[in-house]
């Protein structure tokens, strides 16, 4: 079959591979529709997450069609159409019992890279490297799905491809970081980052009853975005003080809820972005935590901050005195998308989450290179490239 495969540091091509094949009794065999860039694919394609290996198929966020499934698989048949949540759970550990899918216990079946790491691994991710499982990715024209009554979930008819293609971990991402923030109804909720994450927390954050939601960015197409398609009031952090605005959009306190939607190759402005970028690339630190630290430095008093971006190590000038000393609650997770995907589904069908404009640039899986060109450097008003295997 024919896949977009990494072979190396910025460096993509569409290659010749073979078919996935039933392994388990609990698998299934997609044949992918429509799969998209995600933001943390950058991270692998910069080199930042050393454990790629020539050769490995890319992507985790994707829909399609049930080909073949094996003979434990009961909830769906030949010809279902599905989305496939991003990360590999098994449904049945302790972790999965209690809601944590994406730390499932059995979900990764190469954890000791992460157990040295972080002390213990979480589940596995489609395409996401070696440390999270060697799964083969989504951008490819079949996929091998394990575990799939659990982590596959069928699409309503009244929902094209595109709309429910995000349902696969964008919108479960976002619609976490505000659940697990703790968003209620009045609030005031700040969101670094308006790529389709950023947006998606947004969204969620004003559904969940919000008062004011404030995404943050320094693009101004994905701010025009974020205000037509979510309802979001917006900030352009090159063009104005953050810390003071939000201050002055929420009595003087600062936002209740702040959810970091960027990750580890933040950027900002000024000597911090070359600090933080210069000590990133002589690797004497892993991480650039730029919108983490102002999320916490603008988040009120015994209030909540939620880190959604990826990040994979260590983070320099981390502010771990202004979470002790003004009471703040800090999270952070990979998505737990089995707990919320039927739901986000209905709301997609209800019209209440929008997310198709995300998709900016639809193309054949041959022009992967080129999508994740324009996705890399914001080529073009390019907010997610779309790959149709088929087409």
């Amino acid at each position: 079959m024919k896949a977009l495969t990494w072979q190396g540091t910025n460096d993509l091509s569409v290659e010749q591979t073979p078919d996935p094949a039933i392994r388990n009794e609990q698998d299934a065999i997609v044949k992918v529709s429509q799969t998209v860039t995600c933001g943390s694919d950058l991270h692998l394609l910069g080199g930042y997450i050393p454990f790629m290996r020539a050769g490995d198929i890319l992507g985790h966020e994707f829909v399609g069609e049930v080909v073949e499934t094996g003979p434990r698989v009961q909830r769906h048949k030949t010809g279902d159409r599905v989305v496939v949540c991003s990360f590999i759970s098994c449904g049945r550990c302790w972790y999965c019992k209690q809601g944590l899918f994406s730390l499932c216990d059995n979900g990764n079946t190469n954890p000791g890279i992460t157990e040295h790491l972080w002390g213990s691994a979480p589940g596995g991710c489609y395409g996401y490297s070696h440390a999270l499982g060697g799964f083969a990715g989504s951008h490819a024209e079949y996929i091998r799905v394990p575990y799939a009554d659990q982590g596959a979930f069928p699409v309503p008819d009244a929902l094209d491809d595109t709309t429910a293609l995000f349902a696969s971990d964008s919108a479960p991402t976002g619609w976490m970081g505000a659940d697990l923030g703790g968003v209620k109804p009045g609030d005031v909720v700040a969101v670094w980052g308006c790529g389709a994450v950023g947006q998606m927390a947004a969204r969620a954050a004003l559904l969940l009853g919000a008062d004011r939601v404030v995404a943050i960015d320094r693009f101004e197409y994905r701010l025009d975005m974020t205000r037509r398609h979510v309802g979001a009031e917006t900030l352009n952090y090159e063009k104005t003080d953050i810390d003071a605005e939000l201050r002055e959009m929420s009595g003087g306190r600062g936002p209740d809820v702040c959810i970091e939607a960027v990750g580890m190759e933040a950027h900002s402005s000024g000597a911090q972005q070359l600090y933080d970028q210069a000590k990133q690339q002589l690797r004497l630190q892993t991480d650039r935590s730029a919108a983490a630290r102002q999320a916490i430095q603008a988040c009120r008093k015994g209030g909540s901050v939620f880190i959604l971006g990826v990040f994979a190590g260590f983070v320099d000038k981390f502010p771990l005195g202004a979470v002790m000393n003004k009471g703040l609650t800090l999270r952070g997770a990979q998505q737990h998308g089995h707990r919320y995907i039927p739901m986000l589904l209905e709301r997609m069908e209800r019209g209440e989450l929008e997310t198709a404009h995300l998709a900016t640039h639809v193309m054949s899986l041959d022009d992967g290179p080129k999508g994740y060109h324009l996705f890399k450097e914001k080529l073009d008003g390019c907010v997610r490239a779309v790959f149709q295997p088929g087409r």
